[in-house]
C-alpha cells in the first residue's frame, strides 16, 4: 500500500510517499524562511499563497516518478490543527486530487503525525508511553495509552517554547526562525553565569508558562552591552531554564504514569542539548528509553503524515472525500 502524504498545517509545503512494506519512498519540503525572514515571522496570508504555488511544484516532482492514479492507494492530508488558509490549500488539493483519479482521502491530526514520528525510523516503539510536543505553536505533555488514545496532561497557557525561543531570538538580533540561531548562540555562553526563572515548575499541574520568562529574557537583553560574549550568557540562560522546565514536568509525568518510555517530538525537539538531557533524565531516574525523530522529520513534513494515513486507514477504514480543515483540533478529541 502507498500513501501520498501533503502537510500544509503553517509555513511549511511537505508533500511525501510512504510505502507500507519499504517505508519512506520520497520526501519533499519547500520552506518559507526567506519571506518569513523578511517580514520577522509568519503572515498568515502570505503562508497560504506561497502554499498554492509550492505544492504544484512538489507534486510535479512526485508525478515525475510515481504514477499517481496507479501506484497510489491513498492520500493523506493535514487538516489539523493550524493556520485556517494553509490548511484549506492542503486539504483542496488532496480532495481535488483524489476525486479526479478515484483515490480515497484521509484527513489526518497533525499532532498525532508528529507525536508519532519517531516510528519512521523506530519501528519497535511500544505503548504506552509519554510524549512531549514541542514546536512554535505547541507545549503539551501527552500520555499515549495506544494508537488514537491520547489525553493531554499538560498544555501551554500562554506563548509555546518554539514561540518564546523565536521572540527571545529577535531580541538577541538574530534572524528567523531564531530558535536554531539561539541554540547556536547559547554553546558560546558561560554556565550559570546567569540565571533565569523556571516558571510553574512547583506547581501543582503540569501546564507549562513561557511568557514571563520572555520577559525576563527582554529585561536582561535591554540592560545589557550588546557584546556577542554577553549576547550568548543570555541565551545559554535561557536555553537552560527552557529545558529545565521542560524536563521537570515531563520527570512529574512520568512518574504519575509509572512509565519509562519517553517520545519528543515536534520543531524543537531537534535541540541537541534538550535530546541529551532527556536522554540522562530517562536512564538515571527511569531506566528507560527516550525516542526523537530524525532532524528531517522534526519539523512539519508529509512524511509523518503519509504515515500516520496509512496507520489509520489500516485500523479505522474510514477514507472519505469531504474537504475538512479543523485549525483548533486537539490530539485527546481523536478516535478510531
Amino acid at each position: 500500500m502507498k500513501i501520498l502524504g501533503i502537510e500544509t498545517s503553517c509555513d511549511d509545503t511537505g508533500v511525501a510517499i510512504y510505502d507500507s512494506k519499504k517505508g519512506l519512498l520520497i520526501n519533499k519540503i519547500y520552506n518559507q524562511k526567506k519571506i518569513n525572514n523578511i517580514y520577522g515571522g509568519i503572515i498568515p496570508e502570505l503562508a497560504s499563497r506561497e502554499h498554492m504555488q509550492a505544492i504544484i511544484l512538489l507534486l510535479r516532482k512526485i508525478f515525475k516518478k510515481y504514477n499517481v492514479s496507479q501506484e497510489i492507494d491513498l492520500i493523506a492530508y493535514t487538516a489539523g490543527p493550524g493556520l485556517v488558509g494553509s490548511l484549506l490549500v492542503g486539504a483542496t488539493f488532496a480532495c481535488t486530487l483524489g476525486l479526479s483519479l478515484n483515490i480515497p482521502v484521509l484527513p489526518v491530526n497533525h499532532m498525532e503525525a508528529h507525536l508519532l514520528s519517531p516510528m519512521l525510523n523506530f519501528k519497535s516503539i511500544k505503548f504506552p508511553f509519554i510524549g512531549l510536543l514541542v514546536s512554535g505553536k505547541h507545549t503539551e505533555i501527552i500520555a499515549a495509552y495506544k494508537f488514537g488514545e491520547y489525553e493531554i496532561l499538560g498544555n501551554c497557557l500562554d506563548d509555546a517554547v518554539g514561540e518564546a525561543f523565536d521572540k527571545t531570538a529577535k531580541l538577541l538580533g538574530l534572524t528567523y526562525p531564531g530558535g536554531p540561531e539561539l541554540s547556536n548562540l547559547a554553546r558560546k555562553g558561560i554556565k550559570n553565569i546567569l540565571y533565569f526563572p523556571r516558571p510553574m515548575i512547583h506547581h501543582a499541574s503540569l501546564n507549562f508558562s513561557f511568557s514571563g520568562l520572555k520577559t525576563f529574557a527582554a529585561q536582561v537583553i535591554k540592560r545589557c552591552n550588546q557584546s556577542i560574549q554577553e549576547k550568548a550568557n543570555i541565551a545559554r540562560a535561557f536555553e537552560d531554564a527552557v529545558i529545565d522546565i521542560l524536563l521537570i514536568k515531563t520527570k512529574k509525568a512520568l512518574k504519575i504514569k509509572k512509565w519509562n518510555r519517553l517520545i519528543i517530538a515536534g520543531g524543537v525537539s531537534a535541540n541537541f542539548c534538550l535530546r541529551k538531557k532527556a536522554k540522562d533524565m530517562i536512564q538515571k531516574y527511569f531506566n528507560g528509553e527516550v525516542f526523537f525523530s530524525d532532524l528531517q522529520y522534526c519539523t512539519d513534513n508529509g512524511a509523518m503524515i503519509a504515515q500516520i494515513g496509512y496507520m489509520r486507514a489500516k485500523e479505522a477504514n474510514n477514507p472519505q472525500l469531504e474537504i475538512l480543515v479543523k485549525p483548533k483540533w486537539s490530539i485527546s478529541d481523536l478516535c478510531l
